[in-house]
């Protein structure tokens, strides 16, 4: 892979390495795509990648993520990823994870991070021990608690603006959701769509989840391997990303593909496959945005309120994203990326013209 190559075609600006000499078992990569809005903000994924090729593309695909994730949100936020690259489940302990957090405090702020896939809550305590550049801590210790609660209700705000869009109506009753993947995001969206009176069938690779899920709330089950050919109005992916590809599209019997999972797309052609279907799709950085806006809010104290009122823009974000897409005839997630472009060249003719 030639990094620097790959950078400048995605526009990154940077990306840093660490080790941890006393410990020997830290291996980070920070991925830094934009930092124009203000101080970068993404969390940290610990996974045990096949190699260090795999661990660096995915912390650049991340990072240029948080960056459309904070910028279609509004928030005055870079794009920033950071990568543990290790088992979490055998090489996380205290002493990783603080010299992790001594690395980031090194860095001045300019890399605020917290929970991602492998990490949680309790994880940025210890990390937290060496810097002050950590949200999403629990609540016992300072933080917004858990973040897929504003999460869900964002997806689900999506949906209803996503039915508005293509069945001009204002209410969930009639609608058939397929929702795959009901960990913590997507069973309280799906708590959300049967008191909303929608239909709802659903799917995990943890079945007895499921089946527990779909008895409690008068739902449907499928196996996992069924649930993107169902008949519905709404696909729902909620579990991993890369749902989306050339063999999966033509198979989708929906109207819509609207959830809370990250990078739902495999490649961007296929927000174009998407698009040339008459399948709407809502762009998942901008609908799954609540978790961003919440530990964000944390830097300025923590405010439940304030943080649900800004989730509760995401279908009025929609909204303009299908005015662009059907004004200037490309797909929805085209036209989302335009929306944040154009964000962050006014911030940069901004700074221009009062320098």
């Amino acid at each position: 892979m030639d990094l620097f190559e790959k950078m400048a075609a995605e526009g990154h600006e940077q990306v840093m390495f660490f080790r941890d000499k006393a410990g020997g078992k830290l291996k980070a990569i920070v991925a830094f795509h934009d930092s124009t809005l203000g101080p970068p903000l993404g969390g940290t994924r610990m996974y045990p990648y096949a190699s260090e090729e795999e661990a660096v593309i995915d912390a650049l695909r991340l990072a240029k993520g948080m960056t459309l994730k904070s910028g279609a949100s509004g928030l005055n936020h870079g794009g920033v990823k950071g990568i543990i690259w290790g088992d979490p489940e055998k090489d996380k302990d205290e002493i990783l994870l603080r010299a992790y957090g001594r690395f980031i405090e090194g860095l001045k702020g300019r890399f605020i991070t917290g929970t991602d896939v492998g990490t949680y809550s309790i994880d940025f305590v210890d990390v937290g021990a060496e810097t002050k550049y950590v949200v999403g801590l629990p609540v016992e210790y300072g933080g917004s608690g858990d973040t897929s609660v504003l999460t869900a209700y964002g997806v689900f705000l999506g949906v209803k603006a996503c039915v508005s869009e293509v069945f001009g109506k204002d209410d969930l009753s009639g609608i058939k959701v397929a929702v795959q993947g009901v960990g913590k995001v997507g069973s309280k969206l799906c708590r959300h769509l049967a008191e909303a009176g929608a239909s709802v069938v659903l799917t995990d690779v943890r079945k007895d989840q499921a089946r527990a899920l779909a008895g409690e709330i008068g739902a449907s089950y499928v196996e996992p391997e069924e649930i993107l050919a169902v008949e519905a109005d709404v696909l729902s992916p909620n579990a991993l990303g890369a749902v989306l590809n050339e063999k999966t599209i033509p198979l989708l019997k929906c109207k819509i593909v609207c959830g809370g999972a990250n990078n739902q797309l495999a490649t961007p052609e296929d927000a174009e496959r998407l698009y040339k279907r008459g399948i709407l799709y809502a762009p998942d950085y901008v609908v799954n945005a609540g978790g961003v806006i919440q530990v964000a809010d944390e830097l300025m104290g923590f405010n439940k309120d304030r943080a649900r009122l800004k989730v509760e823009r995401i279908p009025s974000l929609l909204k303009t994203i299908f005015a662009i897409s059907k004004r200037e005839g490309i797909n929805t997630e085209l036209a989302a990326t335009r929306m944040v472009e154009e964000r962050i060249q006014g911030v940069l003719r901004l700074r221009a013209t009062m320098a």
